[in-house]
């Protein structure tokens, strides 16, 4: 059933389970942030984002044409600044599916069902080859630049799944195809393939890690 929620169009693809930090100057989202506010119980200050596939945030002319598979949203930290911008975290709980957007208020209002991820076996060895991918990538990109993350991988195939979704260095589009993936283990089989592709590229250029290159950056708005 379609439920409403605030929206957030981005030139990024957001992920479950992962945090994002957000600076909010344009006026419809600082609209939005204070909607959000007004609510009591935190836990209940969500809103949603997708991608956007053409266009702009900013300007008469922003979200020409929005991925329809994003994430919802909890807001979970907030800093307001003199100018009334603001620099928040949220963090991904679950995929939600764009149904219609309604850009007529102070904020854009999405219509919105739920898009969940079901909860299917994935096999040990698609787990080793998705883990050893990325800890391949990690020690090659660690030798150039810098850890790309810190601590242990999780263990849970859904969260790993998202979490090394969120680190790929990909464009938008690949992003994307992550999000819209069927399950966890579709996910870990195409971040497989596309971190050891990272990694011949890396072998060729090493100089000039793809991370570099098609990282998408969260943008502000």
């Amino acid at each position: 059933m379609a439920d409403t929620l605030p929206m957030f169009p981005l030139n990024a693809v957001l992920f479950p389970g992962i945090s994002v930090p957000l600076h909010v100057f344009e006026d419809r989202y600082r609209a939005l942030v204070h909607h959000l506010l007004r609510e009591p119980d935190p836990t209940k200050r969500v809103f949603a984002s997708v991608a956007i596939r053409e266009g702009y945030e900013i300007g008469d002319h922003g979200a020409q044409s929005l991925y329809r598979v994003g994430v919802r949203l909890q807001l979970t930290d907030v800093e307001a600044h003199e100018d009334g911008t603001f620099d928040v975290v949220a963090v991904g709980m679950e995929r939600i599916e764009l149904q219609r957007l309604d850009p007529s208020g102070t904020f854009p209002v999405g219509h919105v069902e739920p898009h969940p991820d079901p909860e299917s076996a994935v096999p040990e060895s698609v787990l080793e080859r998705a883990r050893a991918a990325f800890t391949a990538y990690r020690a090659a990109l660690t030798a150039l630049r810098s850890d790309p993350y810190e601590g242990s991988l999780p263990r849970d195939p859904t969260y790993l799944s998202w979490t090394l979704a969120a680190l790929a260095p990909l464009p938008m589009s690949e992003r994307q195809t992550l999000l819209e993936a069927d399950d966890a283990g579709e996910r870990l089989v195409l971040l497989t393939d596309l971190l050891r592709a990272e990694l011949r590229a890396m072998n060729v250029i090493p100089s000039l890690p793809a991370t570099e290159v098609a990282r998408t950056r969260w943008s502000p708005n």
